[in-house]
C-alpha cells in the first residue's frame, strides 16, 4: 500500500493588533461559517502569503526595508494586507511619518483586493503610504500538525493600533470585528460562548500574561523564538497535542478530542 503524500506547508503570517484603550484589548475577527478552515472560530486577522507579497518593488514602498531580513519582509507585507482585507486597518505612513487612520476609497476596494482583482501594492501607492514593517514584533511561529489536512507555518506578530483606527469585518472571510481583553476571551471560549481553535487559545493565554500594548511588544522581543510544531503523544485516556515547554506557553498537553 502507498504512502499518503506529504501535505505542503504553506506560509502564512498573523497579526496580533493591540490597544490600550479603553483597555488592553486585542482585535479578533469570527470566521464565516462557510470558510472550510476555523470556520465560525474567532481568530487574530491573517493568512496564507501571495505572489504579489514577494514583489521587489515593494522596497520603495516599506518602511525598515533593509532592517528587516530578506525573508522576513513578503511575511510582513502579508501580515499588514491580511489586517487590511480583513479589518480595513493598513499599518502604514505618510512620507511625513504620520500613521493612516482610513478614508471611503481604501475601505471601498478591501475586497477588490481580497478577490484578487486589484494589487494590494496599487492601494498603497495611491494612498502614498509606506508599509511600516517595524511597528511588527516577531511574537510566535507555529507550523500545523502533520496529521491535519492543510498545513501552515504561520508567523505571529504583534503590532499596536491607535484609537483613530477603526475595524469592520469584511463580510466575506469574516463576519465581525471585536476588540476584545486576551483573558475575556479565553472566559467566553471556556463558557462556550466563543468557538477559539487550540493554537489561537494558546497564543491569547500568552498575550494575557501582558498589562499593556507596549508590555506585550516588550515581551515578544525579548522572548526566545521557539517554533511550535504540535506532535501527537499517546496517553492512557487518548492522544493529546503537546508543544515544546521552552515555547513560553507552559506545559501543555491538549486531548486530540478538543482540538479545533
Amino acid at each position: 500500500m502507498s504512502e499518503k503524500p506529504a501535505v505542503a506547508i504553506r506560509p502564512a503570517s498573523t497579526i496580533l493588533l493591540v490597544r490600550d484603550d479603553p483597555q488592553f484589548e486585542v482585535l479578533m475577527v469570527k470566521r464565516h461559517h462557510q470558510i472550510d478552515f476555523a470556520s465560525g472560530a474567532l481568530v487574530f486577522p491573517g493568512g496564507k502569503t501571495h505572489d504579489g507579497d514577494h514583489d521587489p518593488a515593494w522596497a520603495d514602498w516599506c518602511v525598515a526595508w533593509e532592517a528587516v531580513e530578506a525573508d522576513q519582509r513578503p511575511l510582513r507585507i502579508c501580515a499588514i494586507r491580511e489586517a487590511y482585507e480583513e479589518t480595513g486597518i493598513i499599518l502604514g505612513r505618510y512620507e511625513n511619518g504620520e500613521l493612516f487612520h482610513g478614508d471611503d476609497w481604501a475601505a471601498s476596494v478591501r475586497g477588490e483586493v481580497d478577490r484578487g482583482e486589484l494589487p494590494f501594492m496599487d492601494v498603497v501607492q495611491r494612498l502614498g503610504l509606506r508599509l511600516d514593517l517595524s511597528i511588527l514584533t516577531v511574537f510566535a511561529r507555529w507550523i500545523t500538525p502533520d496529521m491535519m489536512p492543510k498545513r501552515f507555518d504561520t508567523w505571529f506578530y504583534v503590532a499596536t493600533a491607535t484609537d483613530e483606527q477603526l475595524a469592520s469585518c469584511d463580510g466575506r472571510e469574516t463576519v465581525d470585528a471585536e476588540w476584545i481583553p486576551p483573558l475575556e476571551a479565553l472566559r467566553l471560549a471556556e463558557a462556550g460562548e466563543r468557538t477559539i481553535i487550540f493554537p489561537t487559545r494558546m497564543n491569547l493565554q500568552l498575550l494575557g500574561e501582558a498589562t499593556s500594548a507596549a508590555d506585550a511588544t516588550a515581551r515578544a522581543a525579548g522572548r526566545r523564538l521557539v517554533t511550535v510544531l504540535p506532535v501527537v503523544e499517546r496517553r492512557e485516556g487518548g492522544g493529546v497535542l503537546v508543544i515544546p515547554p521552552e515555547a513560553g506557553y507552559g506545559a501543555v498537553e491538549e486531548p486530540l478530542s478538543a482540538v479545533r
